[in-house]
């Protein structure tokens, strides 16, 4: 039976909770957080960012590769939800601590931990995501996984978004340094929890054929000959480049360009609560028009809605809010189908090769993810100290320009990119139907595991 129960997809999708959790305070609020509490310079900050998440990136694959041949009671993913979210805890209050050291101290201290957390994360974040392609062989069971997943990847950033700000200026009583490490205390307590919960409740239903031992250099060329895994692969990338570069730049935006912090997590919250909207039509849509249509006019929505945020001043809130929404309406989609689309490249690169590596295909798409958050991270921080930006002082009209920048024109380019790039996808429903007829077809009548190559 392929169908998943409810309770399943509700509990495996409380995983995604625990991890965007922390994705989205890394890009809300680390930077703030590094350049005005932890006292960074922002050139320095562009740096970390460059150098951490760019070697922390090549850690995905690595990973992938090692979870993949992972062979356990509990699967070839599960031992690694239980192994780590522990580790995945300590490491958020670990990150968000302000030690008394001198100013070279401090740039030790964050690159250390920063990097710790940022191989935690990879540990746990990478299994987990290649989950959605063994639990299930039914390509819509696995979009439908996919909504629930980002469905509370979204809550999680409603969450984050909404109470981050006022748990800090409660829990820290004027000391922001200590209103974050108790913060980051709690959500790390919840991340534990929620990660042990969804490693209890999954299952790992779709293994590779039994007598399958392929060399790594046998996946890898299987997956750079993946032509539709590696169109998915540079969408993501320049989604997230696009991501990190306004989701970095929005507290700056709010504080400086408008002169009102606290209005900074409602336009968050309003962002990731429309977002949440959008996901939850988009197995209905794809149903109608397909997801690579589906996926095509979101880009196209987000981009230009994305662009309007520089020609809108700080006496036009309400429009920057009812642009923000169709943005972030535009925006649901996107990802549930991304993850949905991956697993189909799994299966269309095991049709064509007789191989399977889920682990290498998610993971590899993660580092894409990682790879845009670095240079996104690292490009925006370098424009903000190109621009002339001082933290805690009055900016100049130059530097306002070019938080306006950040959060409108540049992202927005780049999501131009990530459309066009998508035109060239071709694996549309009717092949993934007959992909999918063809693989359970194998596997009924290979008992010895033996597979037939197309």
């Amino acid at each position: 039976m392929n169908k998943l129960p409810l309770k399943e997809k509700l509990c495996f999708s409380s995983g995604e909770y625990a991890s965007s959790m922390v994705w989205q305070t890394l890009m809300f609020f680390l930077p703030i957080f590094y350049t005005d509490t932890f006292g960074l310079p922002a050139v320095t900050l562009a740096t970390m960012f460059l150098v951490v998440r760019f070697f922390d990136a090549f850690t995905d694959p690595i990973v992938g590769m090692i979870a993949d041949r992972t062979k356990s009671r509990w699967g070839r993913f599960r031992p690694y939800l239980l192994g780590f979210s522990v580790p995945f805890g300590v490491g958020l209050v670990l990150m968000f601590s302000t030690p008394d050291l001198s100013a070279s101290g401090k740039v030790v201290y964050a690159y250390v931990t920063y990097s710790l957390m940022m191989l935690i994360y990879t540990a746990i974040s990478i299994p987990y995501n290649s989950m959605i392609g063994v639990v299930t062989p039914d390509p819509n069971e696995r979009a439908s996984l996919s909504s629930y997943k980002f469905i509370f990847a979204y809550l999680a950033g409603v969450s984050v978004q909404l109470l981050v700000i006022p748990m800090v200026q409660k829990l820290g009583e004027g000391n922001s340094a200590k209103g974050y490490q108790m913060s980051m205390a709690i959500f790390g307590g919840i991340a534990i929890l929620l990660f042990l919960l969804t490693f209890v409740s999954s299952r790992e239903r779709v293994q590779p054929s039994s007598n399958q031992n392929s060399k790594i250099s046998e996946d890898l060329k299987d997956l750079l000959a993946n032509k539709p895994w590696l169109i998915l692969f540079f969408v993501s990338l320049a989604s997230l480049v696009y991501i990190a570069i306004r989701s970095a730049v929005i507290a700056y935006f709010f504080k400086y360009n408008l002169g009102n912090e606290a209005a900074a997590g409602v336009f968050m919250a309003l962002g990731t609560g429309c977002t949440l909207l959008g996901v939850l039509p988009t197995k209905w849509l794809a149903g109608k028009i397909g997801k690579v249509r589906l996926y095509r006019y979101c880009f196209v929505i987000v981009t230009v809605a994305g662009s309007c945020f520089f020609f809108l001043g700080p006496d036009q809130l309400l429009l920057i809010y009812i642009t923000q929404i169709i943005a972030s309406f535009a925006g649901g989609p996107l990802f549930p189908l991304l993850w949905g689309m991956i697993a189909d490249t799994v299966d269309y690169s095991e049709w064509k090769t007789g191989r399977r590596a889920t682990g290498l295909a998610f993971s590899a798409l993660t580092f894409s993810q990682k790879m845009g958050f670095s240079i996104g991270g690292g490009v925006v921080m370098m424009l903000l100290g190109f621009f002339g930006f001082e933290p805690n002082v009055a900016q100049t009209d130059t530097s306002l320009l070019g938080i306006r920048l950040n959060l409108s024109l540049i992202p927005s380019v780049i999501s131009a990119i990530g459309f066009f790039l998508l035109l060239a996808y071709r694996l549309d429903e009717t092949q993934m139907e007959q992909i999918t007829q063809d693989l359970e077809t194998r596997r009924r009548g290979t008992e010895n595991g033996e597979v037939t190559r197309n």
